[in-house]
């Protein structure tokens, strides 16, 4: 039997803590399903056709994973859709240890066949969040740091996207 997880976000945008997550889901199981979804909670600098090609440049180079959108719905229903037994979760601190808890007993009760698995990504990553590295563009400087936590195309598309908000960046 084929061991398939989903990894889900909204990958506003995609970083190299993501990336991490991934390669090790890719490795960790026969496919994985990357699954972008919507949070009507949060507004996104980018639209859901720019994450989604996001993640297809970034990820081109990995042939066990799919990408996949999904709206309005439990995870857990989504895997259980796409025959994934696992879901693929990343704790970088004591907050997301305590809201993964919840959420991995919550996702228990509605579909008990599909396990949660957790990972805890390396120090280089552990801080990394697609709002940390937003809350870092526009200081004299930020292409420098902001280059060192995304992948190069998403990158290009932050320089795009703030060029008409920092012009003389």
């Amino acid at each position: 039997m084929k061991r398939i997880a989903v990894y889900a976000g909204s990958f506003d945008p995609l970083t190299n803590g993501h990336l991490w997550m991934i390669r090790q889901g890719a490795r960790m199981f026969d496919e994985l399903i990357v699954a972008m979804g919507d949070n009507p909670d949060k507004r996104y600098t980018f639209s859901h056709e720019e994450r989604m090609d996001m993640l297809r440049v970034a990820l081109s180079d990995m042939p066990d994973v799919r990408i996949a959108e999904f709206h309005n719905r439990f995870l857990v229903d989504f895997a259980n859709e796409h025959g994934a037994t696992f879901m693929l979760r990343g704790i970088r601190s004591t907050q997301d240890y305590e809201y993964e808890r919840v959420m991995r007993h919550i996702n228990a009760d509605m579909a008990p066949k599909v396990c949660t698995v957790f990972l805890m990504p390396p120090r280089d990553t552990a801080e990394l969040s697609s709002s940390m590295v937003k809350g870092l563009i526009g200081p004299e400087g930020w292409e420098g740091q902001v280059s060192r936590y995304v992948p190069h195309n998403v990158f290009a598309m932050l320089k795009e996207k703030y060029r008409e908000v920092f012009p003389c960046s």
